[in-house]
């Protein structure tokens, strides 16, 4: 087993599998918590060896649980699949390998949380219906810059209330976002505003490059909302928005299976063709 550490963080390596600990994941049940993450697993003894290794070095350092797959915050990568259809990964889809699930179950895992990502078929959609006092825009593709800090003041504010939040800085929040705007189509990155024109919302879509150069699925990535009524307004107008383009279905992506946007995807008639879980485990003292 070969070691390396980092600025809070140390990778592990075994022939046939590795992997790296992170000491400042968010908290899980009271706990002080440590996440592991970017699994590399050829050899599923080898991974499951790896892991339970991980978890008595953390288990020694005083840590009461571990989070997995997790690279450290969920800005970042996290999620294990744990149901498919078989259908391909659409872009920025977590995937992981065929082995992170059996081997994290092997080293004692348990599902801490769960998500889901469904598919809606495009119509005719429906006009959206008006919420007072809210307006929504397309992004005018000009001042990135000025884009970033409006989706980092927002989502700061709405995602607190997520399970696993933990704050980041915008130079951190910029390093994730900013390589994605050349992949953006402006029309499909929606703004909510009130009448004093105070951001209250915005919506994060973006074409599933991951179908070639000419998709025809269109991801609903991320969406928050600080007023009631603004997400519903934002959603629907990106759905209008994704049939007017030609787009012949939508991804509601990776949404936490007891959240409000997952029934409010059901509404739109999504249908379920991937799970995932974020694995916890408790270690004993």
């Amino acid at each position: 087993m070969t070691t390396a550490t980092n600025a809070g963080s140390t990778d592990l390596a075994g022939p046939g599998a590795r992997c790296t600990v992170y000491r400042n994941a968010p908290s899980w049940n009271d706990a002080r918590t440590a996440a592991i993450g970017r699994l590399a697993i050829d050899d599923p003894a080898a991974g499951s060896a790896l892991l339970a290794d991980a978890c008595a070095r953390l288990t020694a350092e005083g840590f009461g649980a571990v989070l997995a797959p997790l690279e450290g915050d969920t800005w970042h990568s996290y999620r294990v699949v744990t149901e498919t259809d078989g259908s391909p990964p659409f872009a920025l889809e977590p995937t992981g390998g065929p082995h992170d699930l059996a081997c994290l179950r092997s080293a004692g895992f348990r599902p801490a949380a769960t998500y889901l990502s469904t598919r809606v078929p495009l119509g005719d959609a429906a006009a959206p219906k008006p919420v007072p006092g809210v307006r929504v825009d397309p992004w005018s593709g000009t001042d990135p810059d000025a884009l970033l800090g409006e989706l980092f003041a927002v989502a700061t504010r709405a995602f607190r209330r997520n399970a696993f939040f933990k704050p980041i800085d915008r130079s951190a929040f910029d390093a994730i976002y900013a390589p994605l705007l050349t992949r953006l189509d402006r029309r499909l990155v929606l703004f909510a505003r009130d009448t004093e024109d105070r951001l209250v919302g915005f919506l994060f879509g973006l074409p599933d490059l991951a179908e070639g150069p000419a998709p025809t699925t269109v991801i609903l990535k991320t969406y928050a909302s600080l007023r009631f009524g603004a997400g519903r307004l934002l959603a629907d107008m990106f759905h209008q928005t994704a049939a007017e383009l030609g787009f012949r279905s939508v991804i509601h992506a990776l949404m936490h299976a007891d959240n409000l946007s997952a029934s409010r995807s059901a509404g739109y008639q999504g249908t379920v063709f991937r799970r995932y879980a974020l694995m916890g485990r408790s270690l004993a003292p």
